[in-house]
């Protein structure tokens, strides 16, 4: 053990607790040995590049490429996405993927290259295969959006598992998004970026990297147009970014770079070009649908690690009440539990619990429950005992189940990459659908070992089933989370198939979305964490992952009232607003920061509850097209490249602009505005965008900006929904989308479109039906004149 992992030793020793740390220690040994054993050590390796073009054949939707040594697939879909694999690698098996990979374009063309290279031509897009291997996408008017270097491999000589480097070029202009959860950004800057999820053991900020969601997506965005790239493969790895520079040099234009590298795994991509709401629906439709949540979780959210037990959950509750706060749901963490014990209740603090969640649901609130994927190792644990006798847990090389150390001690983990297990795993949420539970929270899934040194998870020679192929850790890590909670929404369908389940997850990977959604793990209680909440959020919803929000006051510590504030008024606008907090962190109910926040929270929570039916509509948008509720400035205008770096504000759907406030003792700030006619919410003042402006920004709110024309659902006084309307400039046109709520099963809505137009000096409103203009089905309100 060197000095840095003595220091962790201490750290974990004081995270966890003395015995518990003792146990860490133990365990990081015990997997450094297994590690020792079960994994061969890498000897020399051999370098290998594709070498020159050899041939080419046609396939539907492409063909195959080959060089001397190795092959290239392409392959155009009919929905527009490109794939391509080296060394025969094919689409599946994946875990990304919804189903079946899409059915190759038939028009989809594999025809020679000028330079001696071949390239696919299609209506969309054209793949240019140089003879050396390098791949260009273009547009169909020839733009080169991204070029791929030919791949280098490094081969064991003695066989295994084949390391690789992938280097790509973009425009000077490009800006880069995505890879999942990351605390620096949404943009992100120059730098290497770990493809690995990550419980950082303790709070993180914006610094800190990686973190709990990691993937292998981009969304690059130039004056050129926009590309989406996927890296199909869920070994640990790393990216590395260059942004390019204009006139670098002697005039001349760098490019910028990415290079991806991969410990193994196959070299496979998927590329889907094109504005950003057409990106994100081939994305949607490759990957899946992201999960409707029902439309009390799209409510506000009150949570604690450490409520104290059922009378302190009820104090809470009634507090809320008494002052007038709208509260829709209640989050129970591991303390309810029985020594921490995944799908037990500690019965002296929660004697009632079944009883408890009656009388919430009564009164409108829902409870959510933890779940954590460790099971304590210890016979007469009724969940331990029916798993070891269908062998389900992750084992070694040797055959046995790895043991590691968490909440409830010396655990055992789940093999979710095994079918039968996750059918198994399903049915256990019965027992907590039993205790009146509502939704579900999946936590401590990277999966967590707390580690005194190395890597806090399981070793990496640990053996999963990876669907019958066999595999180990390495390969299962990042998708360890996904496949839960893949297993917990799909038991959730059976046992209450007429509701849709609600289910969020603190570690997943691509295609996340088709379960549910993620928070931002523990964040740090300060102003760098409220930055870190924002990039989190834009970052997933370009990833395709549309429901997730932070701790709002931050995980630990005690933020001040004005911290506090501006956190809770962001997470208003945010999918998932919730408030949580560690044990021994400061509380986050509002009224415990003063009169003057408790006044202007209630505020945040009366818009919230106002603009519900609009968060419903973007739901029910996001699973038919992808697109997220919450979308950088740029959205519609990738082309502005002020908006490209604009990080301090954001979209809400089509028709709101959201400036939170993220910096201490502001009244006022900037803003910069799409091009268009934007309304100021609190003033009806108008400002005429693309441009900035300088705003009022009180403690009281944050700016918000409603564009011209817009049409948007709302709450009204009498709790009926009625149509906010924003005057179009003269001369001009508006509209917007309506889903109303249909409750919380699996009836289709009716999706109702509006235009807004200006008519002999008023402004008038239509629904657009089958058969023409028909009358608003709602009250119409129009502000802005």
């Amino acid at each position: 053990m060197n000095g840095r992992d003595l220091v962790r030793a201490v750290r974990a020793v004081g995270l966890v607790g003395a015995v518990q740390g003792l146990r860490a220690v133990r365990s990081s040994w015990r997997r450094r040995r297994a590690d020792a054993v079960g994994l061969r050590p890498r000897g020399p390796e051999r370098a290998r590049v594709p070498g020159p073009v050899t041939g080419a054949e046609p396939a539907p939707g492409g063909g195959v490429v080959q060089f001397t040594r190795s092959g290239l697939r392409i392959t155009v879909t009919v929905t527009g996405a490109v794939f391509w694999g080296w060394d025969g690698a094919d689409p599946e098996p994946s875990y990304a993927l919804a189903g079946s990979c899409p059915q190759p374009d038939p028009r989809a063309v594999l025809e020679p290259d000028k330079d001696g290279g071949w390239r696919v031509v299609s209506e969309r897009v054209t793949v240019v295969v140089s003879r050396h291997g390098a791949v260009s996408v273009c547009t169909p008017g020839g733009v080169v959006l991204r070029r791929d270097l030919p791949p280098r491999w490094w081969e064991p000589a003695d066989g295994g598992e084949a390391r690789w480097v992938q280097r790509s070029e973009v425009a000077a202009d490009a800006r880069f998004f995505g890879l999942g959860g990351r605390a620096s950004g949404p943009r992100l800057r120059d730098g290497t970026y770990r493809l690995w999820n990550t419980d950082p053991g303790g709070s993180f900020g914006p610094g800190d990297d990686p973190l709990y969601l990691t993937m292998p997506v981009q969304m690059v965005v130039a004056d050129a147009g926009t590309h989406l790239v996927f890296h199909d493969n869920s070994w640990d790895g790393t990216v590395t970014l260059s942004e390019g520079e204009e006139g670098a040099g002697s005039g001349h234009d760098r490019a910028g770079t990415c290079e991806v590298r991969m410990e193994g795994g196959p070299l496979r991509c998927w590329v889907m070009v094109g504005a950003p709401s057409r990106v994100l629906r081939a994305w949607a439709s490759l990957t899946g649908a992201p999960a409707l949540p029902p439309a009390w979780a799209l409510g506000y959210q009150h949570s604690r690690w450490g409520f104290g037990g059922e009378q302190a959950v009820r104090r809470i509750v009634e507090g809320y009440r008494e002052r007038g706060l709208p509260l829709d749901v209640v989050h129970l963490d591991i303390e309810h539990l029985d020594a921490f014990q995944v799908f037990t209740v500690d019965r002296e603090t929660y004697p009632g619990l079944p009883r408890l969640a009656e009388e919430l649901r009564a009164d409108g609130v829902r409870l959510v429950s933890i779940v954590d994927p460790a099971i304590k190792a210890e016979a007469g644990n009724a969940v331990y005992d029916a798993g070891a006798s269908m062998d389900a847990f992750v084992k070694d090389a040797a055959g046995r189940a790895v043991r590691g150390v968490v909440w409830p001690g010396e655990s055992v983990y789940p093999d979710f990459t095994d079918r039968a297990v996750r059918k198994w795993w399903g049915g256990l949420y019965e027992e907590r659908l039993a205790q009146g539970f509502s939704g579900f929270w999946h936590d401590m899934n990277e999966p967590v070992s707390f580690a005194a040194f190395g890597d806090p998870t399981l070793p990496r020679s640990a053996r999963h089933s990876l669907e019958g192929r066999g595999g180990d850790h390495r390969e299962a890590h990042n998708v360890y989370g996904l496949c839960m909670a893949r297993a917990g929404y799909e038991g959730l369908r059976e046992l209450r198939p007429q509701e849709r389940p609600f289910l969020f997850s603190r570690s997943g990977w691509a295609g996340m979305q088709r379960y549910g959604g993620t928070w931002s793990g523990d964040v740090a209680s300060g102003w760098p964490g409220l930055h870190a909440s924002l990039s989190l959020v834009l970052g997933l919803g370009l990833c395709g992952v549309p429901y997730s929000g932070p701790d709002v006051g931050g995980f630990d510590g005690e933020p001040s009232p004005e911290l506090y504030l501006r956190w809770f008024q962001l997470g208003a606008y945010l999918p998932l607003f919730r408030t949580h907090a560690a044990l021994r962190a400061g509380r986050r109910e509002p009224w415990e920061f003063g009169d003057e926040v408790l006044g202007h929270a209630r505020v945040a929570l009366v818009e919230r509850r106002r603009l519900l039916p609009y968060f419903v509509t973007l739901a029910h948008l996001a699973r038919r097209t992808g697109a997220p509720y919450v979308r950088p400035a740029w959205w519609g205008a990738p082309e502005d490249r002020a908006l490209r770096d604009c990080e301090d504000a954001f979209l809400l759907g089509d028709s709101l602009l959201v400036a939170p406030v993220l910096e201490p003792g502001a009244d006022r700030r900037a803003v910069r505005l799409p091009r268009g006619r934007w309304y100021d919410t609190a003033s009806g003042q108008a400002h005429e965008g693309p441009g900035q402006v300088l705003v009022d920004a009180p403690l009281s709110r944050v700016p918000v900006f409603a564009r011209a024309g817009a049409v948007i659902p709302v709450r009204g006084e009498d709790g009926e929904l009625c149509l906010e309307v924003w005057a179009p400039a003269q001369g001009r046109t508006g509209g917007g989308v309506v889903v109303p709520d249909v409750g919380d099963g699996w009836e289709a809505p009716d999706v109702q479109r509006y235009t807004s137009r200006w008519s002999g000096g008023s402004v008038v409103v239509e629904r657009q039906d089958e058969g023409g203009p028909a009358e608003p089905a709602y009250p119409v309100r129009v502000r802005g004149l």
